[in-house]
């Protein structure tokens, strides 16, 4: 087989001061190996243009300045020693050099331009010609507004020139918090346009400000801001990045472990836009991800970008958002060469991924995560695009310029891979599954994204495309994987594990198929009997799934096409018994409860305000209650108890899976209220109004039970649902006698009830308070009559209120055992007191005193509605 290997363009002998370029590269790898080891690499500031035929060298330190290494096409020009080179006008330190992007109609004997960004904030504009002196200075300009404005980072993008800069702060801020000092920084871009001797430049525009430090990388048409792991105090902003479209004007947030985050997309066409705004409506998913940190990156053709994490893993960021893990490194392969991104480079050429870590080069084909090569370098080298050979690795090192190219020679050993490398086979199966998620998103209404996951696991694979091709093999192989499998080579295995993960999706395909050709030909009553079981298992699905928008849907299509098959299959997913005293039981698992109970609402229907119609979509509690109330109305209140006995469970501190949505839906509406919203309005369901509102032991709920008995005039009723639920709370008992109390005072309906209700006489309700009541509800005196307490008619009488009086005024006087033993008169005579000592008789006179004015307390009050009545 072909095995992968470098080839040795040039060693820089056709480049202008070539021998130049070779010793600075030796020295500095030179004196990075000796001060500092493998921290940091010789290579980080070298930018080299698209053609590969200039090499700018950016010096730091100690001496700052750009040094430039050109290679002539011409032959004869080598040996013109008269080649201009490009001096800078400043003495400032450099921050990039970026090259633009010339039209035809500029171009003039295939000049190159670039821009040399100064930290500053300068630009110097250059041009080279061949045929002429080389390099020439164009012009310079002021990339920024602000003389102060300090560039942090740049690139370009199309015909625009994208920075970062670094705003200084005001004089009130200098004394702020770490926070506001981070994010001083702002994203700006200038359109420009290369003219045949300047370059013209547009307007300053800034689309971000108050963001982090960010460094910019351009990918197609977009600009990626990711976060600069050099900078300090980032905290929780290195846990994404941005995706900046600056001909679109859009922003959209991503992640290193989800890609870009759904309906996270901000437009800045009219107006700036500021970073913690952006951020503000995803602080709660940044908040619950913690994704490893990026460590390198390089673009894709279409847009998107690769990225090397802290994980080991390269990622790739498709232009659509979705992230898909490529190849991970070995665990002791960051380690061992610094654990840095200044030890890495890296570059896509069209399909296979070059990565270079340390001392390594590996070549990996993007489409199934295969290492293809792994080659060991003499010394570090940094990657980098050929335009002319977009699809052929380059690069650098001391030693000249290389290429990779496909060798004659077998390899001579295999080298050792590791388990998380990802197979042919594994990335096939990675494949199908994701297909079928495009497929199903561009149909589907939710904002949620699906994932491979939950395609998995909530039985919803039905790719087309895929799956055709792959049933065809599985029926050919009379649905076995063992046969896909046995004795074959490395290309049937792989075919062969895609087919096991497959596998229960395809049977269930099958046995859909199977219940098809069944339906066609059976009879009117196989037909039923297949109607029943499918129903049965849709409800069961969907009610034992997560409940979202359209699942509740598609369960209003299947209870509102097949009423009396769902309710069959209601009774069977809840295990429904009526016990021995008539009560109602169920022994459902928790996510049938958890489903039954979520405020979840249909995909295209609206809250429903009080009643919803019959034929309106509603969530699936109003809707199992609507089967109650067709097929078995008088279990709708047993049904109700049972679901809040469940979620009360639910809302214990003790309770387990579905607490959440408990308290999610307590947050809606209670649910006798949302039992009571499918009775229809034509007043009918009276009685089991009633029993849904005793049902729910609400306090609201049952007085208003007791006062929609009390408007029927079932006396009986009342009073037993008053005994029942007096003894719930004393407010409860206070509020149901009170009310009972005001019936009694205008009518004589509740006499054969009156020991009961004198019985549920709460505690602390005096004489006076009784009587407020009833003076407050007595009906008008009739004309002529002396006043409402009369002896004969249908008014109240001191008569029926003298037991209740009686047994209160008992309560009040009777004696507090606390005080017993001072009330109670001694058996041996006091000593007489002398005539100095008055605290005895003033003691004597005091407990008399109260006795006393216990006695006038409780004339008066026996005489206070002959005196109300008088006045």
């Amino acid at each position: 087989m072909k095995r992968f290997v470098l080839e040795q363009v040039t060693d820089f002998c056709d480049f202008i001061r070539g021998n130049d370029f070779s010793d600075i590269l030796k020295e500095n790898s030179g004196f990075n190996s000796y001060h500092n080891g493998n921290a940091k690499s010789c290579f980080p500031d070298i930018r080299i243009s698209p053609d590969g035929h200039h090499v700018h060298v950016i010096l730091r330190k100690p001496k700052i300045g750009l040094l430039t290494f050109d290679k002539y096409q011409i032959p004869a020009l080598i040996q013109n020693r008269k080649h201009q080179d490009l001096c800078l006008t400043r003495t400032v330190p450099i921050l990039d050099v970026v090259y633009l992007a010339v039209s035809s109609s500029n171009s003039d004997g295939g000049s190159a331009v670039i821009a040399v960004i100064f930290q500053n904030g300068k630009a110097e504009f250059w041009k080279y010609c061949e045929v002429g002196a080389g390099w020439c200075l164009l012009q310079s300009a002021d990339l920024c507004n602000s003389p102060r404005a300090r560039v942090v980072s740049v690139c370009t993008s199309a015909n625009f020139i994208v920075w970062c800069e670094e705003r200084p702060p005001s004089e009130s801020s200098l004394a702020t918090s770490t926070t506001r000092n981070t994010l001083r920084y702002c994203i700006c871009k200038r359109i420009y346009e290369v003219e045949v001797g300047a370059v013209r430049l547009g307007g300053v525009k800034i689309a971000l400000h108050n963001n982090p430090r960010y460094m910019l990388t351009t990918s197609g048409e977009n600009v990626y801001l990711l976060p600069d792991t050099k900078a300090s105090c980032l905290g929780s902003i290195s846990r994404f990045f941005l995706k900046w479209s600056p001909q679109c004007d859009t922003i959209a947030v991503a992640t290193a472990c989800t890609g870009i985050l759904p309906r996270r997309t901000t437009s800045t066409a009219n107006k700036e836009s500021d970073f913690k705004k952006l951020i503000s409506d995803c602080v709660g998913v940044l908040s619950n991800i913690n994704p490893p940190d990026i460590w390198a990156s390089c673009a894709t053709e279409c847009g998107g970008l690769v990225l090397l994490l802290s994980s080991g893993w390269t990622s790739l960021l498709q232009k659509d958002g979705g992230l898909r893990q490529v190849y991970k490194l070995a665990d002791n392969c960051l380690t061992s060469s610094g654990g840095r991104a200044s030890q890495s480079s890296m570059k896509l050429y069209q399909d296979i991924l070059a990565l270079t870590v340390g001392r390594s080069l590996y070549l990996i084909d993007t489409q199934c995560g295969t290492e293809l090569e792994k080659m060991a370098l003499r010394r570090e080298g940094i990657l980098f695009l050929n335009h002319d050979r977009r699809h052929v690795p380059h690069l650098l090192s001391e030693a000249g310029l290389f290429l990779v190219r496909h060798g004659e020679s077998e390899p001579s050993s295999k080298l050792p891979g590791h388990l998380q490398t990802l197979g042919p086979d594994s990335v096939l199966a990675e494949a199908v599954f994701e297909e079928a998620c495009h497929h199903y998103q561009r149909r589907s209404l939710s904002s949620v994204p699906l994932t491979v996951e939950k395609l998995k696991n909530g039985g919803m694979f039905q790719a087309p495309i895929s799956l055709t091709s792959i049933l065809s093999d599985y029926l050919k192989g009379e649905g076995s994987i063992d046969s896909a499998q046995g004795g074959a080579s490395n290309g049937a295995v792989a075919h062969g594990n895609l087919l096991s993960s497959l596998e229960p999706e395809l049977k269930r395909l099958v046995a859909l198929e199977d219940v098809k050709t069944s339906l066609a030909r059976a009879s009117d009553k196989d037909l039923a009997r297949h109607c029943e079981s499918l129903v049965c298992e849709e409800v069961s699905r969907l009610l034992s799934s997560e409940p979202d928008r359209e699942n509740v849907l598609y369960l209003n299509t299947v209870f509102s096409t097949f009423p009396g098959e769902s309710w069959q299959a209601l009774q069977g997913v809840l295990r429904l018994a009526v016990n021995g005293d008539g009560s109602l039981s169920a022994a459902a698992c928790p996510e049938v409860w958890k489903a039954a109970v979520a405020p979840v609402q249909p995909a295209t229907a609206r809250a429903p305000r009080g009643r919803a119609p019959s034929n309106v979509a509603v969530p699936v509690f109003e809707l199992l209650c609507r089967s109650f109330l067709q097929f078995q109305p008088t279990w709708l209140p047993g049904f109700l108890e049972l679901v809040q006995q469940k979620q009360a469970g639910a809302s214990s501190p003790s309770s387990s899976s579905w607490s959440y949505e408990a308290k999610r839906s307590s947050e809606v509406a209670p649910l006798y209220e949302r039992a009571l919203s499918v009775l229809p309005g034509d007043g009918q369901h009276q009685d089991l109004e009633v029993e849904l509102l005793v049902s729910s032991r609400k306090p609201q709920g049952v007085m208003r039970a007791l006062r929609t008995l009390i408007g029927r005039q079932q006396w009986g009723r009342a009073t037993q649902v008053a005994e029942r639920f007096s003894r719930q709370s004393t407010h409860l008992n206070k509020e149901i006698f009170s009310t009972l109390l005001q019936e009694v005072s205008q009518h004589r309906d509740l006499d054969p009830y009156l020991d009961l209700l004198w019985a549920l006489c709460p505690e602390d309700l005096t004489v006076t308070g009784i009587l407020n009541i009833v003076l407050k509800d007595l009906p008008p005196a009739p004309p002529g009559g002396t006043g409402p307490f009369q002896a004969g008619g249908s008014q109240l009488t001191i008569g029926l209120l003298k037991p209740l009086l009686s047994k209160v005024l008992q309560r009040e006087t009777k004696p507090s055992q606390r005080y017993a033993d001072i009330l109670q008169c001694p058996s041996v005579p006091f000593p007489t007191p002398s005539c100095q000592a008055k605290t005895p008789a003033r003691v004597g006179n005091g407990s008399t005193g109260s006795c006393k004015i216990s006695n006038q307390n409780v004339t008066s009050e026996a005489r206070m509605p002959t005196a109300s009545h008088h006045r």
